[in-house]
């Protein structure tokens, strides 16, 4: 690194540390997916029903703040590439680390409809740069352990779960704590507080991420990323980011109109993240197994399947299954994604290829919160909303079946 000699080790990044440790060192890269998706985009979920209440927001335009999160996600992810090739996956991550916790800080100062719009589109920005930087590194930390590499991906993309256990128990306190002293819109505390949480995460994860190092020279190989071998895989990850979405923007307010209880709800979300954290282990093999999109296909229905339950009855238990699976699978699908670009291409077009399936994962969140928002403020309420989401994973599943393997089995 420039700024270091040979005789300053101490300062440098230690390579065999990713090599020996492995699980911590992917544990720790598991944080910046907590400040990405848990803390940034899904903790929204959870702020969504105060802020509309003080705001005065129709379920469209409660939806609409998603989707310029998700505009920003999509305007960070074309760039990511060309910085990436620039700056490294590291200074990348821990940048859009840095830059989450400040627009999610800013959130907490601004009440315009404006404003909080354009600190959402630059929060999505912050999160693609930090999602699609931690996957590269993920990618490289499993290619140095090939026989864990399923898991140790998974482990990454579980980090988010980590974020939405953490939503969870800081929203519900910082608004309380906001009513205690009277504050005249209390969403923001919980604001400050998930901004300062990133930025918490971000201390931690910077040392051991950077032990990962850069990409091994000499592995370019003649394949690069066609968007055309991957045109199945590309389409069901679309219908994914459309489908997924509108559960974890409304499903919250779907269960308070439903009459459950704000400590029900904490323990919903709480579970719906250590699910998460928890689906890392449960789909390890199958990502390793499978080479071409048989791994999407199968989580997109299994997501299709538990999202469509809230709409269908309000009864606790099968509410609480259906968050409990939705959390067990929905981010393995987004490892499913980084397990197939592993699996087919070689190390140096992984970021090209998980640049463009976050690219189309960005454009299905951008239709996915307006269409879902738009159709739950008509007859049939929320309830209608989920059952579209379950429509569009489905959709999702039988596009993503057709998608093949490029290289053959090592």
């Amino acid at each position: 690194m420039s700024g270091m000699t040979a005789s300053d080790p101490a300062k440098k990044p230690q390579p065999e540390l990713a090599a020996a440790r492995p699980l911590m060192v992917a544990l720790a890269l598991s944080l910046a997916a907590a400040v990405a998706l848990g803390l940034s985009r899904f903790s929204y979920g959870l702020l969504l029903a105060p802020m509309r209440a003080d705001l005065g927001w129709s379920y469209l335009l409660a939806g609409a703040m998603n989707t310029g999160n998700a505009l920003g996600y999509l305007l960070g992810a074309l760039a990511t590439p060309a910085l990436m090739r620039r700056l490294g996956a590291w200074r990348m991550l821990v940048g859009g680390c840095v830059l989450a916790g400040i627009f999610m800080l800013l959130s907490g100062l601004a009440t315009g409809t404006a404003a909080l719009f354009a600190q959402r589109v630059c929060a999505g920005v912050a999160s693609a740069f930090t999602f699609i930087a931690g996957g590269v590194l993920a990618a490289r930390l499993g290619s140095m352990h090939g026989s864990r590499a399923g898991f140790l991906i998974g482990l990454y993309y579980g980090g988010t779960g980590i974020g939405i256990a953490l939503s969870a128990l800081l929203v519900p306190a910082a608004l309380a704590g906001a009513q205690r002293h009277g504050a005249a819109h209390a969403w923001q505390w919980p604001w400050l507080a998930l901004g300062l949480a990133c930025l918490a995460a971000t201390a931690l994860l910077a040392w051991p991420a950077r032990t990962i190092g850069q990409a091994p020279e000499g592995q370019a190989g003649n394949k690069r990323f066609a968007a055309r071998d991957f045109v199945f895989g590309l389409g069901g990850y679309f219908m994914f980011g459309a489908g997924y979405i509108g559960y974890m923007t409304f499903v919250v307010a779907l269960l308070k109109d439903q009459g459950m209880r704000p400590g029900q709800i904490t323990l919903f979300y709480a579970l719906l993240g250590l699910a998460v954290v928890a689906s890392s282990r449960i789909w390890a093999r199958m990502l390793d197994r499978f080479r071409g999109g048989e791994s999407l296909a199968i989580l997109n229905a299994l997501l299709g399947a538990v999202c469509i339950l809230p709409a269908l009855t309000s009864a606790a238990p099968v509410v609480f299954a259906s968050g409990v699976v939705f959390g067990a699978v929905f981010l393995s699908v987004v490892a499913s994604t980084t397990a197939l670009v592993r699996h087919n291409l070689p190390p140096a077009s992984w970021s090209a290829g998980i640049s463009a399936f976050t690219v189309v994962f960005a454009f299905g969140q951008i239709v996915g919160p307006t269409v879902i928002g738009w159709i739950s403020d008509g007859p049939g309420g929320l309830e209608r909303g989920l059952v579209v989401s379950a429509v569009a994973l489905f959709a999702g599943a039988a596009l993503a079946a057709r998608q093949k393997a490029l290289a053959p089995a090592a």
